[in-house]
């Protein structure tokens, strides 16, 4: 693929290090720049990690985990104290996003620490002169419902959504987003096809007004921009902070031919954008290694585009 289109510009990949023998972060580094991965979602911060990255010029998403939310919603001191030591101690980083959660509470937490956590970090980092560093967090479309796409809205067990849609529009912050058509395929293969959720339909699949879906990632994207927008959040774009395919651990939808065809036509599509939202979509794909510690169903483990030996798990061209 040529390294000049905007989809290679959009492109990223989240980094985590549940697995046995994955190599030192420094070699994380180089494998990432090597293949011209320009982002890197970090999932476990710290100055092993960030020291390597250093001088990278590589855009960062940070995360702070989820078991630290209630104290950073709490405490603004320990918020101030988290930034000082992961943003404001290195600072030959390229940090683009703070992720205040991720997937809040199906992944831990709880919601109504997300808000307040997010402003004690943002206002610490606003002391320290780092205000261009947006503070979001990472959801899941468990938080909306309505289909088509256009009638999207954040459903009734998801009511802390809107007031942090509008503080999102408030910062000129994104909404981090992680969109997985393989989930939605799996629960439900009666009513959407596989080729849909793998890009490779040929025709419109959903008619929505005057947009024509052909694949779920553009469906499922823009029914959390209907849902933003219905929250009164219009400007606040989106950011897909996680989307992949697994390659084993199930033996039917989880292969390495799909997992290969999804991610493949996710990086050629993703410059292109959505029918509501056209532009290149920030995007990062899960993940980049297959991890054996991963806990949950089987193919939670693998959904790595490479393998601890820094080989790649099928090929795929960025």
């Amino acid at each position: 693929m040529d390294r000049s289109t905007t989809a290679v510009q959009s492109i990223g990949v989240g980094y985590g290090v549940n697995g046995d023998g994955l190599p030192p972060a420094s070699d994380v580094v180089q494998l990432y720049k090597s293949n011209g991965i320009t982002g890197m979602r970090v999932y476990t911060v710290n100055d092993n990690t960030l020291q390597a990255l250093s001088g990278s010029n590589i855009g960062l998403i940070l995360d702070t985990g989820n078991k630290q939310l209630a104290e950073l919603a709490a405490n603004a001191t320990y918020a101030a104290a988290w930034v000082k030591a992961n943003v404001q101690s290195h600072q030959r980083l390229t940090i683009k996003y703070i992720a205040v959660g991720n997937e809040v509470p199906g992944q831990g937490g709880n919601p109504r620490d997300i808000l307040p956590a997010m402003k004690n970090i943002r206002n610490a980092l606003v002391r320290a002169r780092l205000g261009g560093i947006k503070v979001s967090t990472a959801v899941n479309s468990a938080v909306t419902q309505g289909f088509p796409p256009s009638k999207g809205i954040f459903n009734a067990s998801a009511s802390h959504m809107p007031p942090i849609a509008q503080y999102l529009a408030s910062t000129g912050a994104p909404l981090l987003a992680n969109i997985y058509p393989c989930f939605a395929y799996k629960g439900d293969t009666i009513h959407i096809t596989l080729d849909y959720a793998l890009f490779t339909c040929l025709g419109t699949q959903v008619p929505d007004g005057g947009n024509a879906y052909q694949n779920l990632f553009d469906a499922l994207v823009d029914t959390m921009y209907s849902a933003l927008e219905s929250a009164g959040a219009r400007s606040v774009p989106i950011v897909v902070s996680e989307s992949g395919w697994p390659s084993a651990g199930d033996g039917t939808v989880a292969t390495m031919g799909n997992a290969q065809t999804y991610n493949q036509n996710l990086i050629n599509h993703v410059g292109k954008g959505t029918p509501k939202r056209p532009g290149a979509i920030e995007t990062y794909i899960f993940a980049m290694f297959n991890e054996n510690y991963k806990t949950g169903e089987e193919t939670e483990k693998h959904f790595g585009l490479f393998n601890p030996d820094q080989s790649p798990a099928y090929p795929i061209s960025f």
